[in-house]
């Protein structure tokens, strides 16, 4: 089974794949690590603010390592914001009944009460360097543009509205 886990930054996904990892013993490929294996060793002119042609560039090789994976009938989580909105449309049926997908949505009432907590928390699982970038009209918009996504169904969507609770959003994701 594949579990791809996307969502706006600083929502938690690495910190929901961490939780998945605890509790099933799956692989994690964080498309970030991937992102900036490549910037960095120079396999790719992008930047990481270059976030459009980066999913151009990182998905065809995420997909084709979720097709090895459920190939060689093993598990993984995926967790990254470069999952495109249309990422169903690569990939046959076959393969598709072996993904779950999840979005996690922080909404409007949580963030603008939360803020600072969410930023506090940024680094639960990764070191962030500078976080100056992140303000609250960032993460409305993001989180906006996110739960749009949810709504085509390309992903279940999993809401953060009262309170941040990381056992809550792993019972969420119902894998059985």
């Amino acid at each position: 089974m594949i579990v791809l886990i996307t969502g706006a930054t600083h929502t938690g996904k690495t910190l929901l794949a961490q939780k998945i990892i605890e509790r099933r013993g799956y692989p994690c490929l964080s498309v970030d690590l991937l992102k900036m294996g490549l910037i960095r060793s120079g396999n790719t002119y992008l930047t990481p603010e270059d976030d459009d042609k980066l999913e151009i560039l990182l998905w065809p090789i995420v997909r084709e390592m979720l097709k090895t994976t459920i190939e060689n009938r093993q598990h993984l989580v995926v967790e990254g914001g470069y999952i495109p909105r249309n990422w169903k449309d690569d990939l046959s049926n076959d393969y598709l009944q072996e993904i779950r997908a999840f979005c996690l949505v922080m909404s409007r009432r949580y963030i603008e009460n939360h803020v600072a907590d969410i930023l506090q928390h940024a680094c639960a699982i990764e070191q962030r360097r500078d976080d100056s970038w992140c303000t609250k009209d960032f993460l409305l918009a993001e989180n906006a543009r996110y739960d749009a996504i949810c709504d085509e169904n390309a992903f279940q969507r999993i809401f953060i509205d009262t309170d941040y609770d990381s056992n809550r959003l792993l019972e969420a994701v119902r894998l059985d």
